[in-house]
């Protein structure tokens, strides 16, 4: 029984001896087996691999942003008073010098009125000032020939010199005063015109759209109170906000693709038209401004955007799949395909521009396939092979070396 013990530990012993052996075999490097495919006393590798292409490649980046109206005009009244009428409600067009409210005028009218009252009453002062000074002159001439004559003394002569200069007085009093009631008659027809509020902003389109109505027929506003937003829609302003990293990347006149969700499926032509000089301090972002069409009127402020932007573009570069790029050493490079003799070649590249899986390269040696899978298994030389090619012959060095005995 004892012996019987001893032989079942012993094949126990030597099972799990040929295991762990079978496991170094395996688990060393590939570079480091006995054997192979490729008769040179190493085991090929599994890989795969993808044609190093050339072409064009573009860096695009999409931010994320909203959209703003290019510009808005508060309505309110320069007078207060009670509205009677409002032309236009929200989403009407409205063009530039329309009016587009009314408010109650019967105070104003009054105002005119007596205005032209008192320019009449000062009109009728300046003509009988008028007449005054030209009696005044014609008795200055009188006492001024009959004291010549001898007949009319100095006292008199100074008398009507100062009636004169009297009139004379009083009649520039009179054309003040006829001034002054031109000026409260034309103040009074200004404020008369006041209470027909009209749209005046200075700039931009002819015509906009009413943003917001602030209040209704019948209410008593002041002065300067807000009464419709007009806005201007057609160019459309996006706002975005870029990092430091994108920042240097762009600048005015850049074109943009702008898509949003109440148009899935549609994309929008814009360009950059401003860059802020600064970055905000909370977030260390910068924010750019997009001038974006909009005839149709289709896009409205409010609406979240994604904005792509091409940030570079080239014409001719070395394109490899992005999971070709290999990590090594701090340094990244990617394994070329020796087709030759189906090893593989280490390649140091510098990275440019990524778009989508698609990579950038430069380096010296970058053409034919490069290793897409399977860089954990190989090191530079390594043997390797790709599942689903054709046999590929060996050179006949390899087939010699493979006749010599081991």
């Amino acid at each position: 029984m004892q012996d019987r013990g001893f032989t079942s530990k012993a094949i126990l012993f030597l099972f799990l001896g040929a295991l762990v052996l079978a496991g170094l075999f395996y688990f060393r490097p590939v570079g480091q087996r006995d054997g192979g495919r490729d008769g040179r006393g190493t085991e090929a590798a599994p890989v795969e691999a993808a044609a190093v292409a050339r072409g064009p490649i573009t860096l695009r980046r999409t931010f994320n942003g909203a959209l703003k109206a290019r510009a808005e005009f508060m309505v309110a009244p320069k007078v207060g008073g009670r509205i009677e009428k409002i032309f236009v409600n929200l989403a009407d067009p409205v063009d530039r010098g329309q009016v587009v409210a009314e408010l109650d005028n019967d105070e104003f009218v009054q105002a005119v009125a007596q205005a032209k009252a008192d320019l009449a009453v000062a009109g009728a002062n300046l003509a009988e000032a008028q007449s005054a000074l030209e009696q005044a002159e014609r008795e200055f001439d009188r006492i001024g020939t009959l004291r010549k004559r001898g007949v009319a003394s100095e006292s008199q002569y100074d008398a009507a010199l100062a009636e004169q200069a009297a009139k004379k007085a009083r009649l520039e009093v009179a054309r003040a005063q006829v001034m002054r009631a031109e000026a409260l008659l034309e103040t009074a027809n200004i404020r008369l015109g006041y209470t027909k509020v009209t749209a005046d902003w200075a700039g931009g389109e002819d015509r906009r759209l009413v943003a917001e109505r602030l209040v209704d027929e019948g209410y008593t506003v002041a002065a300067n109170t807000s009464l419709l937003l007009i806005a201007e829609l057609d160019p459309i302003t996006g706002v975005i906000h870029v990092t430091e990293k994108e920042y240097a990347l762009l600048q005015p006149g850049q074109s943009v693709r702008l898509a949003t969700d109440a148009f899935p499926g549609e994309s929008f032509t814009g360009r950059i038209e401003r860059i802020s000089p600064v970055f905000r301090e909370d977030t260390r972002q910068a924010r750019i401004e997009l001038s974006v069409a909009n005839r149709e009127l289709r896009l409205k402020p409010g609406m979240f955007i994604r904005a792509t932007v091409e940030l570079a573009h080239l014409e001719e570069a070395v394109i490899v799949p992005e999971q070709a790029i290999t990590i090594r050493d701090g340094q990244a490079g990617v394994f070329m395909v020796n087709e030759e003799e189906m090893a593989a070649l280490w390649r140091p590249v510098q990275v440019g521009i990524r778009e989508g899986d698609r990579v950038q390269v430069e380096g010296e040696g970058l053409a034919g396939r490069v290793v897409t899978l399977g860089q954990q298994l190989i090191d530079d030389g390594s043997p390797v092979f790709i599942p689903g090619d054709e046999p590929h012959p060996a050179p006949a060095a390899a087939e010699n070396r493979s006749a010599i005995p081991r």
